[in-house]
């Protein structure tokens, strides 16, 4: 298969032709793995490739024989480097699948490598010092976003269409928007985050993908969803399968829109007019769109900081664990200044400090269920800026401190923490583009608690309204050589 042949096919449209017989999943494993060495040169996305291991039965699933990528964190397989982009973790490997690897394997999906991420996930950029920065397809110069940024910029490049990211303050819809991808953060229990762990960031936490398809992300949710034994969340399940759901009219719902981000930093203007197109949209589609205000029950600066608190608070779990394991020190040979300085702030945190932050999380959640109550979704922008160059994270001083760390990656994306803090399931859309440059702008849409199958509806029907995947990076696999 030629490169420029693969890249048109979303994930199961791969999977379709492997069930027919024209193409094998080995010829597209190695059609993916000639697309990471035509362009993870310039974007630096993918830390390490495998040789195929799976050989599943074509046709066995939506996305047997699909190529695919997985994040450098959260998720472990047997014999395979996970090292969470940090110099403290490098070498670790692991010795057996996570819960969600052994159901990647059973979904089909063939794991040729891993992606990069900042130093534990702790950033909305990836450009960590173990794998150095990752540029994003559209302009180089930028960010893809992150944490999940690597995996975005692969997609986006078309290396695999789909590949496994996390999301805990806007990990998978930042590099969605930042990437011109579809991306889907589930209701906070959908998908199981064991054996080793029950939750991560004390819930906040949740794993999910990125794809260039609507119904890529459906066909994988739908094959890795559900609870596992000891879990400690129960999350209502679908009434049908969400691919199904893709295809559904939504009927008319009842949207929100919140132009102005929690904390009141200003709005660029493209991303407010882009907004705005995808209200109009909406509207045009049949929906209720009214402006409205969402109170999260506090003030931001105490949202931030009890943020902190929890964020922080599990460094040093994670950090002292590996130094442990590991026998480096934790100074500044292993870790990077954000970090350090968010591991000091953490030891000091009391233990009523960190009850008073997870009380913080109900306040919120309760909050956001009332407004829900009210209203279908909200729509917002997802980030409220065009991708930042590379090197704006680490302009200024804001690192000096534990909180000026969190401050600043709050304030580079406002609009999706909060939906992190309620546990309910987001999406970023990629339905506009910046006029004068051409970057993508993603616009978020979030729903109560369990309704993926709203979001899903409704991105099937905007998909088709507007459709995207003709729009392709500067960077790609399928231009010609």
């Amino acid at each position: 298969m030629k490169l420029s042949e693969y890249v048109t096919y979303d994930g199961v449209g791969l999977a379709d032709l492997v069930a027919h017989g024209h193409v094998s999943a080995a010829e597209l494993a190695s059609t993916a793995l000639l697309a990471c060495e035509t362009v993870n040169p310039t974007i630096n996305a993918v830390v390490e490739t495998w040789p195929a291991q799976d050989t599943p039965a074509p046709g066995s699933t939506p996305l047997a024989g699909v190529p695919f990528l997985v994040k450098d964190l959260a998720v472990t397989m047997a014999g395979r480097r996970t090292e969470m982009g940090s110099r403290l973790a490098a070498g670790n490997t692991a010795a057996s699948d996570s819960t969600l690897m052994t159901r990647f394997r059973r979904a089909g999906l063939v794991t040729l490598g891993r992606t990069t991420t900042p130093e534990f996930a702790y950033s909305t950029t990836t450009e960590g010092l173990l794998y150095g920065a990752t540029r994003n397809p559209w302009d180089p110069a930028r960010s893809p976003g992150g944490s999940s940024g690597g995996s975005g910029a692969a997609v986006a490049a078309g290396i695999v269409p789909i590949a496994h990211a996390t999301d805990a303050a806007g990990s998978i819809r930042v590099p969605a928007a930042a990437n011109g991808l579809f991306g889907l953060k589930p209701t906070r229990g959908r998908i199981p985050m064991g054996p080793d762990t029950d939750e991560v960031f004390n819930g906040l936490a949740v794993h999910g993908a990125l794809s260039r398809s609507v119904r890529d992300s459906a066909a994988l949710l739908d094959l890795v969803h559900g609870p596992e034994t000891g879990d400690p969340y129960a999350v209502p399940l679908p009434e049908r399968p969400y691919t199904r759901e893709v295809t559904r009219d939504p009927g008319s719902l009842r949207i929100g829109l919140l132009t102005r981000p929690w904390g009141g930093r200003a709005v660029d203007a493209t991303v407010t007019d882009a907004t705005a197109r995808a209200a109009r949209l909406a509207e045009a589609l049949g929906h209720h769109v009214e402006e409205v205000h969402v109170d999260l029950g506090l003030d931001w600066d105490d949202f931030v900081l009890a943020n902190t608190r929890l964020w922080t608070t599990n460094l040093v779990t994670w950090i002292d664990d590996l130094a442990a394991a590991t026998g480096r020190p934790v100074d500044a040979t292993t870790l990077e200044p954000e970090i350090l300085a968010g591991y000091a702030f953490g030891q000091q945190v009391s233990g009523a400090e960190f009850v008073r932050a997870l009380a913080m999380r109900n306040t919120v959640s309760r909050a956001i269920g009332r407004y829900f109550a009210h209203h279908d979704l909200l729509l917002t922008p997802t980030l409220p800026e065009l991708p930042v160059p590379l090197g704006t994270y680490a302009d200024g001083t804001h690192g000096a401190d534990g909180p000026g760390w969190l401050k600043q990656i709050f304030h580079r994306s406002p609009f999706t923490a909060a939906i992190n803090i309620a546990g309910t399931p987001a999406m970023s859309v990629p339905l506009e583009t910046d006029p004068a440059t051409g970057l993508p702008i993603g616009i978020q849409f979030a729903a109560g608690y369990g309704r993926e199958d709203l979001l899903l509806r409704l991105a099937g029907q905007l998909e088709r309204a507007t459709p995207w995947a003709r729009r392709t990076p500067a960077v790609w696999a399928g231009h010609p050589a």
